[in-house]
C-alpha cells in the first residue's frame, strides 16, 4: 500500500511539473498571470435498473472537480446498491490529478478505494481520457491493487443528437484482469461487459437531463464461474429509467 501511494504521489507530482506553464522572468506582464480556475459537480448516472431475473439495483455515478486548463483534480465515484440484499454491490471512490497530453486527450494518476459490502481494496490509478475520432468518449485505466493484483477497463461513450432536446446515448464498459482476486469474484482475462443505450431529455441546458433505456450485463469465464457459485447471474438484461444531473 505505501509503495503504490508513494509512486501515485511522485506521478501526480511529475504532472503538476509538466503541465504548469513556465513563467518568463523577465515579462512583468506574465508574472501577473493568474489561471482561470474552473469547478463542477456532476452524476451521469442516477438511475433504477430493474431486470429480467426481477433483480432491482440502484446506479450512481459522477463526480465533482476543480482545477485550471492545465491541472484538474477529481472525485470520481460509482455505486450498485442491490435492493434484494440492502447493500452496497459495487462502491468505489477515486481521487485523481489529471493534466492533458495533447488537444483530445488527458492523463491522470490517483487512487481507487473500493469499500462494498464484503472485502475492501485500494488500487494504484494510471490512466487516459479524451475525445477519439467521430466523436467517441473514451476512458480507460490501468490499476494495481494492495493485494498486488493488476487489471484494466475500458469505456466509450457516443452521444447521437436527435432534436436539440433528445438524445441518443450508447455505451460500451468492459474489463480486463491480469490476475485472480477470487476474495472479490475477480477471474482472470475478460471480466465482463456492459453495453447501454439511453435516451435523454434535455430539460435545462445539459444541467438536467431524465432519461429510458436498457443495459445490457455480462460475465466471462473465471469471473462467471465465481458469480455461479457464489448464486449469482452470469447475464442480465435491465430496464433503465434516471437522469444526469450537472452544477
Amino acid at each position: 500500500m505505501s509503495r503504490i501511494a508513494a509512486s501515485v504521489c511522485s506521478l501526480a507530482l511529475a504532472m503538476t511539473a509538466v503541465s504548469t506553464p513556465a513563467i518568463a522572468q523577465g515579462d512583468p506582464a506574465k508574472k501577473t498571470q493568474t489561471a482561470k480556475t474552473f469547478w463542477g459537480v456532476s452524476a451521469e448516472k442516477f438511475e433504477y435498473r430493474y431486470s429480467d431475473s426481477d433483480e432491482e439495483l440502484a446506479v450512481i455515478e459522477g463526480g465533482a472537480f476543480y482545477g485550471t486548463d492545465e491541472l484538474e483534480f477529481h472525485w470520481l465515484f460509482e455505486g450498485e446498491w442491490e435492493e434484494a440484499h440492502n447493500a452496497w454491490e459495487t462502491l468505489e471512490n477515486q481521487f485523481v490529478a489529471q493534466a492533458p497530453v495533447d488537444d483530445f486527450w488527458d492523463a491522470k494518476a490517483g487512487i481507487r478505494i473500493d469499500t462494498p459490502e464484503g472485502p475492501d481494496r485500494v488500487y494504484g490509478v494510471l490512466g487516459l481520457t479524451g475525445l477519439a475520432p467521430y466523436w467517441f468518449e473514451v476512458d480507460t485505466n490501468l490499476y494495481v491493487s494492495d493485494e498486488g493484483d493488476a487489471s484494466v477497463d475500458f469505456e466509450a461513450e457516443y452521444e447521437l443528437l436527435v432534436t436539440n432536446f433528445w438524445i441518443l446515448s450508447a455505451s460500451f464498459e468492459t474489463l480486463v484482469a491480469f490476475s485472480e482476486d477470487r476474495e472479490i469474484g475477480v477471474g482472470k482475462g475478460l471480466n465482463s461487459t456492459e453495453l447501454g443505450l439511453r435516451l435523454s431529455y434535455d430539460l435545462i441546458d445539459r444541467s438536467l437531463s431524465p432519461y429510458v433505456g436498457v443495459v445490457h450485463e455480462r460475465k466471462f469465464r473465471d469471473t462467471a464461474d465465481l458469480a455461479e457459485a457464489g448464486g449469482g447471474s452470469t447475464e442480465d438484461w435491465f430496464a433503465v429509467v434516471g437522469a444526469r444531473i450537472a452544477f
